[in-house]
């Protein structure tokens, strides 16, 4: 009993509104099934952590330090970098590659889609954030969680918790961004606009020496880059290797589910009341939103442009599949374009588009560490 009447006098205001974020992620994950596999175990850390007292994370008593699990995890698996790495290696072991291998040109609407990087990043140093902070809210317009992770663990882990929550809550919510950002900047007529597609066969060998070539080129441009494109093409190596078929397959389903849930359970110990609930959170939050719009935004209009100088038109609407978001944002392209036009179909050259975002934004990723470590 007496523990019960401490719990409910250390408990605040500022607890019950961060149990409330954690029950709105649950909503999120469970029933509107946005991103469930990270939200789900982030939103029930969120609960395990801001309840007063709470074993599961660190707390003083009688001068001793009694550490909790989630800090347990969150120090051994992410300020180590170990968790993104791991998935990494499962997220390449999942892509194929051959259709970006088709249209290696596809690689120039990935780089234009990183666009919202740098734009949020000179928005977050005019709010008065260092550098390091800036860049690794910029690092939100990668779409693409691990890299998100890794990044702010290196340059600003004391914002590791919004950075995390903004990154996996907009991935999830591409469905939704994605459409109202095109239509502000695309006409119907566009929209409609359908392409031809023509398959072509990538051999075995370019898909063996894509994952090395790759790795060399960005390594030696951006040394700092090594950890994250290296454990993302090792993974799809294994891939297309044919030779370790069970590596691969775990790597797929048993590496990646694993770390997942360990990744999202140990996020969650950054969001303790105290820390989380801050203006910077919104800042950070509504800052990520931004650079969302702005990759996709930049993505239709690169494509726009280059139409200026093809023959052969691009739909702009394969621009907004060049971020990360794999391969949510080229089914949601998709999508668009038969709600626009029944019998459009531009989902390969929308995958190829998304694929060459997969690449694009672990090297805007490894560049960024180049230039601040």
């Amino acid at each position: 009993m007496e523990i019960l009447l401490e719990s409910f006098k250390q408990f605040t205001p500022s607890h019950f509104f961060m149990l409330l974020i954690g029950f709105l992620l649950l909503y999120f994950a469970i029933v509107k099934k946005y991103e469930p596999t990270l939200l789900l175990p982030m939103g029930f850390g969120v609960l395990l952590v801001n309840i007063p007292l709470s074993g599961a994370i660190t707390q003083a008593a009688e001068g001793t330090a009694m550490e909790g699990i989630l800090d347990i995890l969150f120090k051994s698996g992410i300020a180590t970098e170990l968790f993104p790495l791991l998935i990494f290696i499962g997220i390449g072991a999942m892509i194929d590659f051959g259709p970006l291998l088709e249209r290696p040109f596809m690689l120039f609407l990935g780089a234009a889609a990183q666009f919202g990087i740098f734009f949020t990043l000179i928005i977050a140093l005019l709010f008065g954030f260092s550098l390091p902070e800036a860049a690794s809210i910029g690092i939100i317009g990668a779409a693409d969680g691990p890299t998100s992770i890794f990044v702010a663990s290196k340059l600003a882990p004391s914002l590791l918790g919004p950075i995390s929550v903004a990154a996996y809550s907009y991935m999830a919510l591409v469905p939704l961004i994605q459409p109202l950002a095109i239509k502000c900047v695309t006409s119907k007529k566009e929209r409609c606009m359908r392409m031809t597609y023509t398959s072509t066969t990538v051999s075995k060998r370019a898909k063996l020496l894509f994952p090395i070539i790759v790795t060399l080129v960005a390594g030696f441009i951006a040394p700092h880059s090594i950890p994250l494109i290296g454990f993302l093409m090792f993974g799809n190596l294994m891939r297309e290797s044919g030779v370790v078929d069970r590596l691969s397959q775990t790597a797929q389903n048993e590496l990646v589910n694993i770390v997942t849930i360990l990744l999202g359970l140990a996020i969650s110990s950054t969001m303790k009341a105290e820390s989380f609930l801050t203006p910077s959170t919104l800042l950070i939050i509504v800052m990520g939103l931004i650079a969302f719009i702005f990759d996709t935004i930049a993505g239709v209009l690169f494509v726009k442009l280059i139409n200026l100088f093809r023959k052969d038109k691009i739909n702009p609407m394969v621009g907004a599949a060049g971020i990360s978001a794999f391969p949510m944002s080229a089914r949601t392209i998709q999508k668009l374009a038969k709600e626009e036009d029944p019998q459009n179909f531009i989902l390969m050259q929308a995958v190829s588009a998304n694929v060459a975002g997969q690449v694009a934004s672990v090297i805007a990723g490894g560049l960024i560490l180049a230039l601040l470590l």
